[in-house]
């Protein structure tokens, strides 16, 4: 029974390693505060000012078109929200006027301090 355990922790050990995360790499601002809520989506800002809904590129101009689709049938839909550091204010209050405007709840992805 204990060589089935050690076989069964191994097993899911190594295929946790081979799950990728669903984001971009970014350099995100830190902070000690975690969210409670569960983002249904994710929308990430580079420093080069490029928009990824998950990983896919897309132009700011179709963002919110991208979204209202990929968020149709969700209960409750929560954008998770990826900028780097050096991203202007103001492209962060863009995607957040969306969220707004369609009544997503929007969290803001930081690194622990």
């Amino acid at each position: 029974m204990t060589d089935m355990i050690f076989l069964l922790l191994i097993f899911f050990m190594l295929t946790s390693t081979l799950v990728a995360p669903n984001a971009i790499k970014l350099l995100l601002p830190r902070s000690n505060i975690q969210a409670e809520a569960t983002p249904s989506i994710s929308v990430s800002i580079n420093s080069r000012l490029e928009y990824f809904v998950e990983t896919t590129p897309i132009p700011y101009s179709e963002l919110e078109n991208i979204l209202k689709v990929k968020l149709r049938n969700t209960p409750e839909p929560c954008i998770s929200l990826h900028a780097e550091k050096s991203v202007p204010i103001d492209e962060v209050v863009k995607v957040m006027t969306i969220a707004k405007n369609n009544n997503y709840k929007l969290i803001l992805a930081t690194q622990p301090e």
